[in-house]
């Protein structure tokens, strides 16, 4: 959400790195899809954006390690140093702790994103949930339930709820329907 808001204030177009599609099981072909990516940063001015990016950055000092994400990740340590582009690259991850040391000196700026106050849910929901009427809402009780989501994951909760309220036909939101959509987020991150 973070990089899409970065991306449209800026007037730029988003492009997402999907991890998966570029780490294989081929000695040398990750790193080669790398230099794909960031030729691609140098030729087109954009926001790029790699999510999970614990799948690429993690520790190389790590028991775990596997030598080709490592000599990946040196690439991309490589790339980045080197990048002189008008682009901005954004990587984003929920488990900071294992991302290797050497990427917070590449990176300008390191944000942590903590989990929002009870009011900053109420306002999250608010905001997601304007269009339809939710004077039936007991917010005390629906912030309850969002305890622990992320913004991202209480916003897409709201979405559903409101969604699920369309599909039956009312524009009114119903303090269950929310409760039920936040409890959906919270197994599914769990």
């Amino acid at each position: 959400m973070t990089a899409s808001a970065i991306a449209t204030e800026l007037g730029l177009p988003l492009f997402t790195i999907q991890l998966d599609g570029l780490i294989t099981k081929y000695l040398g072909e990750t790193a080669a899809k790398l230099r794909l990516v960031f030729d691609a940063i140098r030729q087109t001015r954009a926001v790029y954006f790699f999510d999970e990016f614990d799948a690429l950055g993690g520790e190389r000092a790590s028991k775990n390690d596997v030598g080709e994400i490592r000599r990946v990740l040196n690439s991309f340590l490589q790339f980045l140093e080197a990048d002189s582009s008008d682009s901005l690259i954004l990587a984003a991850t929920n488990h900071m702790q294992l991302l290797d040391r050497a990427l917070f000196r590449r990176f300008d700026s390191v944000v942590e994103f903590s989990l929002p106050t009870a009011e900053g849910a109420e306002q999250v929901m608010r905001a997601k949930t304007a269009f339809l009427n939710t004077t039936a809402i007991d917010w005390l009780l629906v912030r309850k339930a969002a305890e622990g989501l992320s913004h991202a994951e209480i916003s897409r909760a709201c979405e559903q709820a409101a969604k699920n309220a369309i599909l039956r036909h009312s524009t009114t939101l119903t303090s269950d329907e929310i409760i039920e959509s936040l409890t959906e987020r919270k197994s599914a991150s769990n």
